[in-house]
């Protein structure tokens, strides 16, 4: 039996999907402790049971994804508005180190990915789908990235990335907080006992269920995100046309960082808080969308060489974090709660980054200078570097 669903039923599935999932997120501790977006929960459920209808050979699924690539787009592009350099000039000395260590764990990831997949003789761009691609672009990047992947050639790099994503995430909350003890214990740091607000400064604009909306200024957010996507799309296909690989996305993504800093010099104010709305719904349809078309039996051959690929990544992130991170950013209280970050943020995405933050101050005392560098260069700035390491990879690699 094989259901075909339309572009109307495949979203309606979608936002079923999305809602189920964030039930489960209430429901179960485990998801919550770790950050599990509620549209991998429920995309990640629905997979399994289209794996287990085509196993028993029950029924198929087929999906209408057509909106899927506008979602990605739209995303991403809501991400270019916020790589403000203004606010990275603003941000100090700290945000210029923590950024720069953030491009060599990137750098580090993909080289690990592509050296193991070699060494198990399978394509080596299989290996970015268990290195930045995954780990510190999270499932959003994957679902870019891993279909560009597989259009080259590169069979179950969308799985692939998803199941890295999913394990990252978790892995990263259990190595950030592991790492973080170890490092204040063995070297007797002297931690803030204070306890002080720890709200981190960042809009939560799309989560507040009270706040006032604007007609005209969802209006204007909307139009400056189909206006950077469209313009985005001549740059992209423009750089595709000279025989390089690029995401569709980062045309847009280009555009919207210009827009945003030519605006920023004006002086200009932009709807910052309505286009990240906009750009969160996108993300969670997106993802609900990616992971519901995933082809869980691809995983099958790859079982062996992907778990050694992601335990060596988990590894690498451990060693960074312990050595490097916490040397370089001052072998103090605030590097021990930095390192733990990089855990979170390195393997997971900056939620995660976040929640090991909360999970080592609750205990030891607040630590203000992490709170402010990490979400600066995890929200604004880390998107567009992986992107353009990936893309190196890709092209040296491809």
């Amino acid at each position: 039996m094989e259901f075909k669903l339309d572009i109307f039923q495949t979203m309606a599935l979608a936002t079923v999907v999305f809602y189920f999932g964030g039930y489960l997120r209430k429901k179960i501790r485990f998801l919550e402790k770790y950050c599990i977006p509620s549209a991998v929960i429920g995309g990640m459920i629905f997979s399994i049971i289209a794996l287990i209808l085509k196993l028993t050979n029950v029924a198929s699924i087929s999906l209408d994804t057509t909106l899927q690539n506008v979602f990605m787009t739209a995303f991403f592009t809501s991400i270019g508005y916020t790589a403000s350099l203004r606010i990275l000039k603003n941000g100090g000395v700290k945000v210029a180190i923590f950024l720069t260590l953030s491009v060599i764990i990137v750098i580090l990831q993909d080289i690990v990915g592509v050296s193991l997949a070699s060494i198990f003789n399978i394509n080596p761009l299989l290996g970015l789908a268990t290195g930045s691609i995954p780990l510190v672009g999270g499932h959003g990047t994957s679902g870019s990235f891993g279909p560009l992947l597989e259009n080259l050639g590169v069979s179950g790099a969308t799985t692939v990335s998803f199941a890295s994503a999913t394990f990252g995430l978790v892995m990263g909350s259990i190595l950030g907080g592991f790492i973080a003890k170890t490092l204040i214990e063995k070297n007797n740091i002297k931690t803030s006992k204070e306890y002080h607000d720890k709200d981190i400064p960042l809009s939560d604009f799309h989560h507040d269920e009270t706040a006032v909306l604007s007609y005209n200024r969802l209006m204007k957010a909307s139009s400056w995100i189909f206006i950077a996507m469209g313009l985005g799309s001549i740059i992209t296909k423009y750089i595709q046309s000279l025989g390089l690989t690029f995401p569709s996305y980062i045309g847009a993504m280009l555009v919207a960082a210009v827009i945003k800093n030519i605006l920023d010099f004006k002086k200009f104010e932009l709807e910052d808080k309505e286009i990240e709305t906009i750009g969160g719904i996108s993300l969670s349809f997106y993802l609900s969308l990616a992971l519901m078309g995933l082809k869980l039996w691809e995983l099958f051959d790859l079982a062996i060489p992907m778990i050694v690929m992601l335990v060596s990544q988990t590894i690498l992130m451990g060693i960074f974090a312990y050595i490097v991170m916490f040397r370089v950013m001052g072998r103090n209280y605030d590097a021990a709660v930095f390192a733990s970050a990089a855990c979170g943020f390195g393997m997971g995405s900056t939620a995660n980054a976040i929640a090991n933050m909360d999970a080592l101050t609750d205990k030891y005392g607040f630590s203000e200078t992490p709170y402010f560098v990490v979400p600066i260069v995890g929200g604004l700035f880390i998107d567009f570097i992986n992107s353009a390491v990936i893309t190196l990879f890709i092209n040296i690699f491809g």
